[in-house]
């Protein structure tokens, strides 16, 4: 009889626990379902831009946006020659770095020896962050990262990654068509995908896809798109980001920032951009 109830007391906690696991694994998912009138988010665009002493892509650059205001923060993952996942947009090293040449071209090593450079071309003491490092920052401060995967990288050494440091609660895979969308969920099918649904033909592509709404965060380009789009996205449980980055983001600093809150009540749940500042302030978005 003993021994009995010592199996189903280990058997309920085993369920306990795995329960939990899968919780938390999902966690993210829940959060980013569409929810009508929730708050608005700000996805910081390469990881904060146009900051003066603070470059792009930069691991010290986040903490500061992120000690600021409350945001989300898009990054770009690239490889170096000794197959070193790290944080960099270009192939070449010149805009944004004291280097010159392609990145490819370099160990880490050879790459932990230059400066970042900030948008006004002044050179940091800041260096390139590994891929591992930033993700281990983001998973310690609850930091959510969308990650946007390099042509030269493999999507599954990125996920590799993020399965070592358990960093699935804090990711989110950018990916820029039907099939990327579909690789990336055969490969991690408890991770966010952010996926590209500028009309309502490419939407439909998805819907119809074996990938979950659930999975989904839909990107619905660097214009406007008509707001039945937006109210479609939603009646999935889906929330949409429109890239304000460029042209929009000028618009609203020639025009007026109140032109956020606009998108906004048009059905934006979060607005990518490199004005991420003044769109927390436009929002009244609030450590």
């Amino acid at each position: 009889m003993k021994k009995m109830l010592f199996l189903s007391l280990l058997f309920v906690c085993f369920s306990c626990k795995e329960n939990s696991t899968t919780k938390n694994d999902i966690s993210l998912l829940e959060t980013f379902r569409y929810i009508k009138d929730s708050k608005p988010i700000i996805s910081v665009h390469r990881g904060g831009k146009s900051i003066a002493g603070y470059p792009e892509n930069c691991l010290e650059t986040l903490q500061y946006v992120n000690s600021k205001i409350p945001a989300i923060y898009e990054i770009d993952v690239a490889k170096t020659k000794d197959d070193v996942l790290v944080l960099m947009h270009d192939d070449n090293l010149e805009r944004t770095t004291t280097g010159q040449g392609k990145l490819n071209s370099y160990t880490y090593s050879e790459l932990s020896n230059l400066n970042l450079v900030d948008d006004f071309g002044a050179a940091t003491v800041f260096r390139i962050p590994k891929f591992k490092d930033v993700l281990i920052w983001a998973k310690e401060n609850g930091v959510v990262l969308t990650i946007d995967i390099k042509r030269s990288v493999n999507v599954k050494d990125v996920i590799d990654v993020i399965r070592e440091v358990k960093a699935e609660p804090i990711s989110i895979i950018i990916t820029y068509d039907l099939k990327q969308a579909q690789r990336a969920y055969k490969l991690a099918p408890d991770l966010l995908l952010s996926v590209t649904a500028r009309n309502e033909k490419e939407l439909d592509w998805l819907i119809h896809s074996n990938i979950p709404a659930e999975n989904m965060l839909a990107f619905t380009g660097t214009r406007q798109s008509n707001p039945g789009l937006y109210e479609k996205i939603h009646s999935y449980g889906i929330k949409c980001i429109l890239g304000t980055l460029g042209n929009l983001d000028r618009q609203a600093k020639a025009r007026g920032n109140h032109l956020y809150n606009d998108w906004v009540s048009k059905g934006i749940d979060v607005v990518a951009t490199d004005r991420p500042f003044a769109v927390a302030e436009a929002l009244k978005l609030k450590k």
